[in-house]
């Protein structure tokens, strides 16, 4: 019997459209930067993203964890020729890479003929771009110093990261720009970043034991089943049930939900066989990096929703600042995420599982913050703890 053959139409005016949408990509991609415009000293708009990210923490960070608006955090910005350190008066040498204790760098120079808002900050070369600060927290002396590539430079980063991913035909077409505004976005969510780092700061100020810990933890993440067929479904469950606990609309539907939640994680370990070390993997994930997710979408969120919040005006001046009017809906789409992270291969899922079920503690157990710290308490502890 003689076959058809079936052929595929794609409309002309499709292919098209097509066509302009990579001829605009590849023209919006000639005019990526592919180096920092300033190297050897911060720019006024990344000085303006420093003192704001300090600004709001200390105006309303308390609504998003107690003492944490009240702490003095230094900060370490750096791009591909220097790190810069800002806050911290006639630091001692280098800085000690956490929680391996391993020194780095080198002294401390003042930052010649420059301040920010008349106070002096230092800088040092980078010359081995294997030995940079990284984006977590570190020691400085005995100090607690947030770190993080600047805005401009982690754009720079970004592209050269995901293109070296990428088959090299789709290297010069790619929508970088696209991709990067779905990641940071903009002004609003670098500063979100920033006060991602300064929360493990603050975790490490409060519960260096911990954060040390739940750090050395990641060393599990190759020997953690992420791609196990029988754990799949449950996973999805449990990430549905999660996310319907924190978006419920009454308190009762919400702890109910917690509950099945909770009762799907312990079927769903015991189903892979999940050894203790790989479930401490999970809790301690959940606590150093979904407690610091929460904190940096939460502190956008309440500045969006605070009308009496008035952003520094040094910031104002930056086209890409948009007085966190977007935050609140971030929030929203940040915390939908959680049902999409079943086929997220890595830590990341962590980020997210942990930081829901602190918006479920909030609706749940008022207080809860102040035993979050303590030692041997994980999240999920708190959750149980909360609906019995």
């Amino acid at each position: 019997m003689k076959m058809k053959r079936i052929g595929l139409m794609i409309p002309p005016g499709l292919v098209i459209v097509c066509l302009i949408l990579v001829g605009i990509s590849y023209i919006s991609n000639r005019g990526l930067p592919t180096r920092s415009q300033i190297v050897d000293r911060l720019s006024e708009q990344e000085k303006a993203r420093l003192l704001e990210s300090n600004h709001l923490r200390t105006k309303l960070g308390e609504v998003v964890w107690p003492g944490w608006q009240s702490q003095e955090i230094p900060v370490i910005v750096y791009n591909e020729g220097y790190a810069f350190l800002v806050g911290l008066p006639d630091p001692p040498d280098g800085w000690l890479k956490m929680p391996q204790g391993q020194k780095r760098g080198g002294p401390w120079e003042l930052v010649p003929d420059d301040s920010i808002e008349g106070q002096p900050y230092y800088r040092q070369p980078l010359p081995n771009p294997n030995l940079v600060p990284e984006n977590f927290t570190v020691l400085v002396g005995d100090r607690w110093v947030a770190t993080l590539q600047t805005k401009e430079f982690m754009l720079i980063s970004f592209v050269e990261g995901f293109s070296s991913e990428l088959p090299p035909p789709v290297r010069p077409i790619f929508p970088y720009r696209l991709a990067w505004r779905l990641l940071v976005n903009n002004s609003d969510g670098y500063i979100s970043a920033l006060l991602h780092e300064q929360f493990h700061a603050f975790q490490g100020m409060h519960a260096a034991d911990r954060l040390a810990s739940a750090e050395r933890s990641v060393q599990l993440e190759d020997q953690y089943p992420w791609e196990a067929a029988e754990s799949e479904q449950h996973w999805q469950e449990e990430l549905d049930l999660l996310y319907r606990a924190a978006s419920a609309e009454t308190q009762v539907d919400s702890a109910d939900l917690a509950r099945q939640f909770l009762d799907w994680r312990v079927q769903r370990r015991e189903l892979t066989g999940l050894n203790p070390d790989l479930i401490g993997f999970e809790q301690e994930r959940e606590w150093l990096e979904g407690l610091a997710k929460y904190a940096e979408l939460e502190v956008g969120r309440v500045a969006a929703e605070t009308p009496t919040y008035q952003p520094l005006a040094a910031i104002e001046s930056d086209p890409d600042f948009q007085q966190y009017s977007g935050r609140a809906n971030f929030w929203e789409t940040q915390l939908a995420e959680v049902k999409r992270m079943t086929n997220n291969d890595g830590e990341v899922r962590f980020y997210y599982t942990g930081m829901a079920q602190a918006v479920v503690l909030d609706r749940l157990m008022p207080g809860w913050k102040d035993k979050a710290f303590e030692e041997g308490v994980y999240l999920e502890a708190l959750l149980r703890q909360a609906i019995e």
